[in-house]
């Protein structure tokens, strides 16, 4: 060994420019491709761990409501109200107030809510990331935000960005004159981006003349053409077109048509669980305040956010033009403001909207808008140059409220009253900017009780009486059992009733026992759970009878059985388990259950219950089962371990929604046994599909052929799916069993908790018993 080998060694090591060889960096880690990249079908399990604990500075620990609570929020609307009337020269403010375009703001960040799967809404602030922070909709919403930085540093974790944005849009309202509805607190911000969000079948495309950041088409997400019979918008989609918040304000495919405009609103505005008259109340409300923007061609701005370069420090859309602010803004490249008095609540953009005839125009960045045909109509100040005044503006959006009979009518109403659409518009936005947050008793804040509880809050009855004791549930529990139903049936009651939960607008669960009321009670998925709630019946009469004024809601009942038959079903597998219960679950009624809104929580599948619906391929062409069980999985807030643990339970405990053996790997149906996951990964079998739909499959013994088990795709993933897979495998070995009941019993109570918000408070991160 010498200086020669020492040598030789380092010249093998450094033949290339670089230190680990090679003689130029090609890529790092998380740079395409990627295995998405390679594999745009594969299920993506690893979804169900993003915006987890790990990704929050503030911890698991972290308190928000405490938190929230040690804030004067008087004060603190005060501190808002005096920065949106203080103007700054990097951004001046429109009129001299900045309350426009925070409504704009909290507007846009509420209205990706969507009816069909929850998701969307100002909830977690999503807003300041990728893509939603960069759809061409939110142009310069970026600037809002930015501007609220000095109120969010100075109150510190004590206040979100949600809560702060929807916040800062209600002192918009209240400082121009509208009296607002109320405002809870309580939305807990993401701290990465959403990336799982379907939001539509459009990309985007890079070489788009318009801007960089266009959408490619609308015409993927819709079936038909605008008027025909059959015109309908994918769901769970909202928005009529890729990167829009609502619908295109110059009419569908920009053609500047207020009929096809209307029909657009009213489709997408219904997706976001608004009805005609709180549509028309949001539209008009919202365009009785600030102006549009649209000095500069499209293709003269500059990228998003997320594509500007790094010295932008997250401030995207340069303008080149001028100062790139004031009077040279452009956001969405129409120009003009709807009434004359842009910062003041009156009914001057109805007013002006029915008092005159209306002709297409132009904008300076060639938008296609309306100006009234009248010379003598009313002008509108310009929001920077002192004393120039410009023609009103309308969009082909605004004059749809006048062509279309529906809208019209209720605009007429809110011309002849005031008071009313005052009021309209005031509960309309209550309810854009608070219908992601779930029941009312989430939200946080001195103004919580200013408004009632309304339909959509989906609102429970107060708790009558006193809790049940231990002495009540071991009497309740057996009762349950002496009534013959089987382990499998009262499993299987017990997880539909919280099977709708969905913790994206944190609506659904077992709570208030919906399962027994319309529309539930007669959804197919739920026959099953008929007779047994029959039946629970029946003991909740009897132990009301002779308990001594003591009583239990059918809501508690129906889960303290379940839990009841997952002790009884751990007993018959070797453990001598409990299952946590926490009473105090209410009865609701069917006045207090708005039948429309429950019917988009009916599944069209549902992994866990083995349910298909006959029309699956019908309305998910093209989209496998076990994708939406990823979702539903992902609406539970379910980790990959939980998922797998959860579903190998509910089928050894023979959970099929139809009573039938698929899936159900097991000879002890009833028994809390690893038996599915054993059998399921056994390599002595084969599994073959049953026919062309791929949809059930038959596993057979490879030696002799012999049918031994049939399963279904959403089975099969827990075998086919490498990281899936691999979970399996950690609870099929010998040593697996104890520790797959722990987990099952931990996950089953999760379930069951997930909508007591009287309980859990505002914690993210698992609702457990308490």
């Amino acid at each position: 060994m010498g200086t020669d080998d020492q040598t030789n060694t380092c010249s093998f090591h450094m033949s290339g420019a670089l230190p680990a060889g090679g003689d130029h960096l090609g890529g790092t880690f998380g740079q395409s491709p990627t295995l998405d990249s390679w594999y745009p079908q594969r299920l993506r399990v690893e979804l169900l761990h993003r915006n987890g604990v790990d990704a929050d500075p503030l911890g698991a620990d972290f308190d928000y409501a405490a938190a929230f609570a040690t804030i004067d929020l008087t004060t603190l609307k005060s501190d808002i109200k005096r920065l949106l009337t203080t103007s700054v020269d990097w951004w001046p403010a429109d009129y001299g107030n900045y309350g426009p375009q925070m409504i704009r703001m909290a507007w846009h960040a509420a209205g990706t809510y969507r009816i069909a799967d929850g998701r969307g809404g100002a909830g977690t602030a999503m807003q300041r990331f990728a893509p939603i922070g960069s759809w061409w909709d939110n142009g310069n919403t970026d600037k809002s935000r930015r501007l609220l930085q000095p109120i969010k540093h100075q109150y510190g974790n004590a206040l979100s960005w949600a809560d702060l944005m929807v916040l800062t849009g209600n002192c918009s309202l209240e400082l121009m004159g509208l009296p607002t509805y109320g405002f809870g607190g309580g939305r807990l911000d993401a701290w990465e981006p959403d990336d799982g969000t379907w939001w539509g079948p459009e990309v985007w495309n890079p070489h788009a003349v318009a801007s960089p950041d266009e959408m490619v088409s609308r015409d993927e997400r819709w079936h038909g053409q605008n008027g025909d019979a059959d015109y309908d918008l994918q769901s769970p989609l909202a928005a009529s077109h890729q990167a829009l918040i609502y619908v295109n304000p110059e009419g569908p495919y920009s053609n500047g048509d207020p009929l096809g405009s209307a029909r657009d609103i009213r489709i997408t505005f219904t997706r976001m669980a608004m009805n005609d008259e709180e549509t028309v109340a949001l539209i008009a409300g919202g365009h009785a305040f600030g102006k549009s923007h649209g000095q500069v061609p499209a293709s003269d701005i500059g990228p998003s956010p997320e594509k500007a370069p790094i010295e932008s420090m997250g401030l995207g859309w340069h303008n080149p033009v001028g100062t790139g602010s004031a009077e040279h803004t452009s956001t969405n490249g129409i120009e003009g403001s709807w009434t004359p008095n842009p910062t003041q609540w009156d009914n001057t953009y109805l007013e002006n909207l029915f008092a005159y005839d209306y002709e297409q125009t132009k904008s300076p960045a060639g938008a296609l808008q309306w100006t009234p045909t009248d010379p003598e109509a009313p002008k509108t100040p310009d929001a920077h140059v002192p004393g120039q005044m410009n023609p009103l503006m309308m969009m082909t959006s605004d004059i749809a409220l006048k062509v279309d009979p529906e809208y019209r009518a209720i605009c007429e109403r809110f011309l002849a009253d005031f008071d009313l659409f005052t009021l309209a518009f005031s509960k309309a936005w209550y309810k854009l900017t608070h219908r992601d947050m779930g029941p009312k008793r989430r939200y946080l804040g001195p103004e919580v009780t200013i408004a009632d509880d309304l339909l959509w809050q989906d609102p429970l009855p107060d708790a009558a009486g006193s809790s049940l004791d231990e002495a009540d549930v071991a009497v309740l529990k057996e009762a349950v059992l002496a009534t013959g139903l089987s382990v499998s049936d009262l499993v299987y009651t017990a997880f539909s009733a919280a099977s709708t939960y969905r913790d994206s607008d944190k609506r659904g669960g077992a709570n208030g026992a919906r399962l027994a009321l319309s529309p539930q009670k007669d959804w197919a998925v739920n026959r099953r759970t008929v007779p047994v709630i029959d039946a629970l019946r029946n003991v909740q009469a009897a132990f009301t009878a002779t308990s001594g004024g003591r009583k239990v809601s059918l809501a508690d009942l129906i889960v303290l059985a379940g839990s009841a038959a997952v002790e009884q079903a751990a007993r018959a597998a070797g453990s001598d388990a409990s299952v946590p219960f926490t009473p105090g679950r209410v009865d609701t009624t069917q006045e207090l259950t708005d039948i429309e809104m429950f019917e988009w929580l009916r599944p069209i599948a549902d992994g866990f219950r083995n349910f298909v619906s006959e029309r699956f391929e019908e309305f998910a062409p093209g989209v496998a089962p076990e994708a939406v069980f990823l979702d539903k999985a992902n609406l539970f807030t379910l980790t990959a371990p939980e998922w797998t643990v959860l579903h190998a339970g509910l089928r050894v405990l023979g959970s099929n929604w139809d009573g039938s053996d698929v899936g159900v790997l097991t000879d002890h149906v009833g028994a809390l046994t690893t038996d599915f996951l054993v059998n399921l990964t056994d390599t002595d079998l084969i599994w073959t599909k049953d026919d062309e739909t791929a949809m059930t499959f038959t596993g057979r013994v490879q030696a002799t052929g012999e049918a031994r088990w049939r399963a279904s795709r959403n089975d099969l993933v827990f075998g086919s799916n490498a990281q899936l897979r691999s979970i399996a495998d950690a609870y099929a070995g010998s040593d697996g069993q104890e520790r797959f009941v722990r987990e099952f019993i931990r996950v089953w109570s999760k379930i069951m908790m997930l909508d007591r918000y009287d309980v859990n408070g505002h914690k993210r991160y698992g609702a457990m018993a308490a």
